[in-house]
């Protein structure tokens, strides 16, 4: 079940928070920029201002991030339910993939948390940040939201 969304982000436009440092997190960014061809989604990574103030609201790290977190309709939605609700949101038959959710918690719970864990060890970190171009800029959440 999706966490509620506090009340000041119940009218936000949908948007994705990712690690901005771990590779499997950025390239999932990456997948959801060249799919989300109606522009749905908007982005700020975990370790921006607006990123750390959701994970600390919502009682996660905010140096170890264990989660992407993904707002569809005022709600935000964390591990692999994160993922589902994105996948639901895209064109073509990326929506099939939104079915993962209603696996059973004792499975895809500690499936998403061996993942997460060991991120680091098998996709890497990257060293430096990306610098995106103005219409790219414009896709990302404002630092002050």
């Amino acid at each position: 079940m999706p966490t509620p969304v506090f009340a000041n982000f119940k009218d936000m436009q949908d948007a994705i928070v990712f690690d901005g440092e771990c590779v499997l997190c950025s390239g999932f960014f990456h997948f959801m920029l060249a799919r989300d061809k109606a522009q749905r989604f908007r982005f700020a990574t975990a370790q921006s201002p607006f990123g750390q103030r959701l994970y600390r609201e919502l009682g996660l790290p905010t140096q170890d991030f264990e989660t992407n977190l993904v707002i569809v309709n005022g709600r935000v939605h964390q591990r692999l339910d994160a993922f589902a609700a994105a996948m639901k949101n895209l064109p073509g038959g990326w929506p099939v993939l939104s079915l993962c959710r209603f696996l059973p918690g004792w499975i895809k719970d500690p499936l998403y948390h061996s993942i997460a864990r060991n991120r680091y060890k098998i996709f890497g970190r990257t060293q430096t940040c990306m610098v995106p171009d103005p219409a790219l800029r414009a896709r990302f959440l404002p630092e002050g939201f």
